[in-house]
């Protein structure tokens, strides 16, 4: 996708003038905040993006790409083919916002049958809104570009298989769905930050991550008699202390590396020693090397506790979800941030932090360049009024949830 030389259009002018109906887009997000689906299950919306995408003239649309997946071809003469892309799965939390479109929504999650509250916590809800209306934007605009571009809507982000399952898919397989492929992969996501600020930066942007499953087995019995059981409840609070001390005594303290216990899960009564605990494990990292250092620290860590506890078992630990350093290509990120401060000026950053949060979006980016940036989706006043009380943490972005209905 390029500009048309010959006519060097005014990119704020044609943006003004082809802007759509932002009134309908309120509309429509207020309508998927309020209908979220979680990963693997994003049946509707799927169909709510794709009845959108056929509403525009001369759009290609194909569908359950990986999934869920769909994707817009908006072709437009000879030039390069760019690739725009927003995710669409919730999370299994309960809203609490008390917004009058909030989420009451439940579903049973397929990854184990449990039922559990939906909400889209993560804005995943304003990404597939965006995206749709900068695609009826493109579209209305065709005079001013000219190549192709790609709308690509993915789902199962949270779990970090989307991206990766609809490359498998056929992707970019001529053979399968052909979509064109790209010679840049684009996208963004929204932040706790005023409205109207965005950020960018060269090279890594964005941690990878690592989720683990782990069971440690005991010997249950009658809280009445420990002496006859192998606690799996204590050897799973000493393995959780114990694995606190990798970033603490086994990282360079100049080196960023998180491991969290996010659940740990054993017995169901006061009075009976259970036989086993589950452990939920997250890991982030910026490098190989301490990638495979962490998962290695781990697993001596789990089974050196367990055997110190006389366990009957060597514990089990299965990886459950895997997402790709964040690194923004250095040549097309100038450009995009040069495009970025031409329009929004100050409100730009192309120094923006790194962030411990992590992304699939790279695997879509199958040996071709990629950029990721951020953007506020706070109202400036809220943000400023928050800040002189001194309430920032407190109050932005605003979103309560019950910590006891957050799933893996």
């Amino acid at each position: 996708m390029a500009l048309k030389a010959t006519q060097k259009p005014d990119i704020s002018k044609v943006i003004a003038e082809a802007r759509p109906s932002l009134a309908n887009y309120e509309a429509l997000y207020r309508t998927l905040h309020g209908n979220p689906e979680l990963s693997l299950q994003e049946e509707e919306t799927a169909a709510v993006v794709a009845k959108h995408l056929r509403s525009l003239k001369d759009v290609t649309v194909l569908t359950n790409i990986g999934g869920h997946g769909v994707v817009g071809i908006l072709r437009n003469g000879e030039g390069k083919t760019v690739l725009l892309r927003a995710d669409m799965d919730a999370l299994p939390l309960e809203e609490q916002t008390g917004l009058d479109y909030s989420s009451t929504k439940r579903m049973v999650d397929v990854a184990d049958n449990a039922e559990k509250p939906v909400m889209h916590a993560c804005g995943h809800d304003m990404h597939i809104t965006s995206l749709l209306a900068a695609g009826e934007l493109l579209n209305s605009c065709r005079n001013s570009w000219n190549g192709t571009v790609v709308l690509l809507f993915q789902p199962n982000e949270e779990r970090a298989g989307g991206a990766q399952a609809m490359v498998d898919d056929g992707l970019y397989d001529e053979k399968r769905h052909a979509v064109p492929k790209p010679d840049v992969v684009l996208g963004s996501h929204i932040m706790p930050l005023k409205a109207g600020l965005l950020n960018t930066r060269r090279g890594v942007f964005g941690s990878a991550a690592d989720s683990y499953a782990v069971t440690l087995f005991g010997r249950g019995g009658h809280g009445s008699r420990p002496h006859l059981t192998i606690d799996p409840v204590v050897l799973a609070a000493s393995t959780v202390m114990r694995l606190q001390t990798i970033v603490s005594r086994e990282t360079n303290p100049q080196e960023a590396v998180v491991v969290t216990v996010g659940a740990l899960q054993a017995g169901t009564i006061e009075n009976v020693i259970s036989s086993e605990a589950r452990l939920l494990i997250n890991t982030r990292t910026f490098s190989s090397e301490s990638r495979a250092r962490v998962k290695a620290a781990i697993e001596r860590i789990i089974n050196a506790e367990c055997q110190a506890a006389g366990s009957p078992r060597p514990p089990l630990m299965e990886k459950i979800s895997s997402f790709p350093l964040l690194y923004n290509d250095e040549a097309a990120t100038e450009i995009v941030s040069q495009a970025m401060k031409d329009y929004y000026g100050d409100d730009f950053s192309p120094d923006g932090p790194i962030s411990m949060g992590s992304e699939d979006f790279g695997n879509l980016a199958v040996s071709m360049p990629s950029c990721f940036w951020n953007y506020g989706g706070i109202d400036p006043q809220k943000w400023d009024d928050a800040e002189e009380r001194g309430r920032l943490a407190e109050e932005i972005p605003g979103i309560l949830i019950s910590p006891s209905n957050v799933a893996q």
